[in-house]
């Protein structure tokens, strides 16, 4: 392979340029592609990944006007630009792991716990609630524009970290306070969905607790199985409207961090 490509180089002398700046926008393609939202998800086939991937670069590496490479560093090169899309990537993740919270608190006070499913995605158990309402946060992302700021993102991440930079300018790519704020968002933002759901169900205990001291024959062990999903789902049902618009909200209020 490397004698093909020196011949390569020989006939066509910008060839060498050119497929070194393409090989390293690959590499930042695909650590960007593992970690960020839509992209990792395992739904998509590993073969339109790599197509994606690969017609991506071929657009962009024109675009960059790549200088000639240095020749003893290209994997230390390849390392560094994997890990700087997987940092761009995994940033836009923290925003969907929030609603994903909320999922997961919704999906425990509705006694559901024990309703898990395997999520092909992350190769682990996952609630049903979190799944679906982690699907409509996908929905609700990429019609709102969320697919298209992450694009920008990636774009942006080549005038910060240029393909032959041989460090990371994290101070650039990682805004510390966004950081913070995005990470305790995770707890906050979750709480926000799923709080009409646990206050609902708080006075749902209430009054079967009332009604255990009113009424002790009664067992209200196996009445709360009974009315916690179904008043839940009913709850669900009546905040949708309400749940799409606070995740909307959420959404925009960082679309300019890209």
């Amino acid at each position: 392979m490397d004698q093909v490509i020196s011949q390569l180089s020989i006939m066509f002398p910008e060839f060498a340029r050119w497929f070194s700046a393409g090989f390293i926008v690959f590499a930042r393609l695909m650590g960007f592609i593992r970690f960020a939202p839509i992209f990792n998800r395992k739904e998509i086939a590993g073969i339109v990944k790599l197509a994606f991937a690969f017609i991506l670069t071929i657009i962009l590496t024109p675009l960059l006007k790549p200088t000639t490479p240095p020749q003893d560093s290209m994997l230390l090169l390849l390392l560094l630009n994997f890990a700087a899309g997987a940092i761009i990537g995994y940033i836009a993740q923290i925003i969907i792991l929030a609603i994903e919270s909320g999922g997961d608190m919704i999906n425990t006070q509705m006694g559901l716990s024990s309703a898990m499913v395997m999520d092909p995605s992350t190769n682990s158990q996952t609630s049903i609630l979190s799944r679906v309402i982690t699907l409509l946060g996908l929905i609700i992302f990429m019609e709102i524009g969320g697919f298209y700021w992450i694009i920008n993102a990636f774009l942006r991440s080549f005038e910060l970290f240029p393909i032959y930079a041989v460090a990371i300018p994290l101070e650039k790519i990682i805004n510390l306070d966004y950081l913070v704020t995005t990470t305790s968002n995770v707890l906050y933002i979750g709480l926000q969905i799923a709080s009409p759901v646990l206050l609902a169900t708080l006075g749902q205990d209430l009054i079967l607790g009332v009604i255990s001291k009113t009424a002790p024959q009664v067992n209200v062990f196996q009445l709360s199985f009974l009315f916690k999903p179904v008043f839940g789902a009913a709850i669900m049902i009546w905040i949708l409207p309400m749940l799409i618009n606070v995740i909307s909200d959420f959404f925009l209020s960082f679309s300019q961090i890209y």
